[in-house]
């Protein structure tokens, strides 16, 4: 398809990084966001709706558009994709019941033990479950527990304060009605992007994110402060052990089922000290920041590929990937992730903008508006991210934080150590 009619839904960075990568394709003649943001709107038509099905129909069907792109989880797992089939427009991403591998964290790990993919061992608990006992079988290293519900990235608890951990399974029990308490997984994080289909599947390059809030991987847990791509934790060999052991099965799963997967699957991994990879995680969207940093350094067009999938006609789309680096530091307001004061001016943006280009050095919007009087401000606890790519790290990251330093914001942070396991 040739002058294609685009809608990207969501308001983060990870849909103004996927407006950025859209609008280089020769194949999208227009492109609409909902609700988007102050960056998408450099780029797209801004649609101030919201994004449930009611809404967002009858919009689509005004606008003529051919291809459907849902950046957030909570879209899919309402039944976007499904609302979508059924008014047969192609959509990046999976219907309800797949959606649930994300919604869900029982029901994914159900999945992959179906599956045979590689996990961390758990144990359900409910009211009436011996927590104590619990706590006891897997002491000895921090706990991890998991809300079994869409929780914005906040579901999580990984702690060595059992009292802490036992507070964390009460209130989650409370509220959901059970939890989820894993054994800890060792060994140094990484994400995958897997876009897939009925037909075939293909491989991102693999990328690690910082989610600590401060430098040396201290502070509370983020959606994630910054990330690199290739990482590499992630070597040939390794790579072809979760294309084996993980994407391969769970590729085989997915495809079989009554309506087969149809967009990314993002794989939270860990890598243990024998290079053997465990999943910590999925989500059915692009990760934020995870996207910013591949994206750019796919060779492929990136209409053609979501397209592709979205049709099943992946097995047709061949994928072609730079051997650059990029590297995506984030820009956090005072406060988070706990909570963040909105407001607040961003000087230095314009300027920023001015002088960025895709593919060299550039800003990546996220919680950025527009105030009356038409100056910049931040709106969100992750205000924005300066982007990167180069030859190597560190040139990438030299130049995203060169664009960083150009822009100020009042009582805001970020990490000056991005990309710091892959540094010598």
């Amino acid at each position: 398809m040739e002058a294609a009619s685009v809608l990207v839904v969501g308001s983060g960075g990870r849909e103004h990084a996927l407006c950025l990568a859209l609008n280089e394709s020769r194949r999208v003649s227009a492109l609409h966001c909902v609700p988007g943001n102050a960056g998408t709107a450099l780029l797209a038509t801004n649609h101030d709706v919201g994004v449930t099905e009611s809404e967002l129909m009858p919009l689509i069907a005004s606008l003529s558009i051919d291809l459907v792109v849902v950046g957030p989880e909570a879209p899919l797992c309402a039944g976007l994709a499904d609302a979508c089939a059924a008014a047969n427009i192609p959509c990046f991403g999976p219907v309800a019941a797949l959606a649930h591998l994300e919604g869900s964290k029982l029901h994914a790990k159900e999945t992959m033990q179906a599956a045979g993919v590689p996990t961390a061992d758990y144990v359900r608990l409910d009211a009436s479950s011996d927590v104590e006992a619990a706590l006891d079988a897997y002491a000895g290293k921090p706990w991890v527990v998991k809300r079994d519900v869409l929780a914005g990235g906040k579901g999580v608890v990984v702690t060595s304060d059992r009292e802490e951990a036992k507070a964390f399974i009460h209130s989650s029990v409370a509220t959901d009605g059970f939890v989820l308490l894993e054994a800890f997984l060792p060994g140094e994080e990484a994400s995958m992007l897997v876009v897939m289909d009925g037909t075939a599947f293909r491989t991102l390059p693999a990328s690690q994110d910082h989610k600590r809030a401060y430098d040396g991987d201290e502070g509370p847990n983020t959606g994630g402060m910054g990330a690199y791509c290739p990482a590499p934790v992630v070597s040939q060999a390794v790579h072809a052990r979760i294309v084996e052991r993980i994407v391969e099965p769970m590729h085989r799963h997915l495809a079989s089922q009554p309506v087969p997967y149809r967009g990314v699957l993002f794989i939270g991994l860990m890598i243990d000290d024998n290079d053997d990879p465990f999943v910590v995680e999925f989500n059915v969207r692009f990760g934020d920041p995870e996207c910013q940093v591949t994206l750019p350094l796919l060779k492929t067009d990136v209409f053609s590929l979501l397209y592709g999938a979205a049709t099943d006609e992946l097995h047709t789309v061949e994928l072609n990937v730079s051997d650059e680096t990029a590297v995506t530091v984030v820009l956090a307001s005072e406060g988070y992730p706990a909570s963040p004061f909105k407001g607040r001016r961003l000087d230095g943006l314009e300027a920023c903008i001015a002088r960025s280009k895709y593919g060299i050095a550039w800003v990546n919007f996220a919680g950025v508006g527009l105030a009356d009087d038409g100056e910049y401000i931040a709106t969100g606890g992750r205000v924005l991210s300066t982007t990167a790519q180069g030859a190597n790290l560190q040139f990438a990251r030299a130049n995203a934080y060169e664009m960083m330093d150009q822009i100020s914001l009042q009582g805001g942070h970020f990490r000056t150590d991005i990309g710091h396991r892959a540094l010598p």
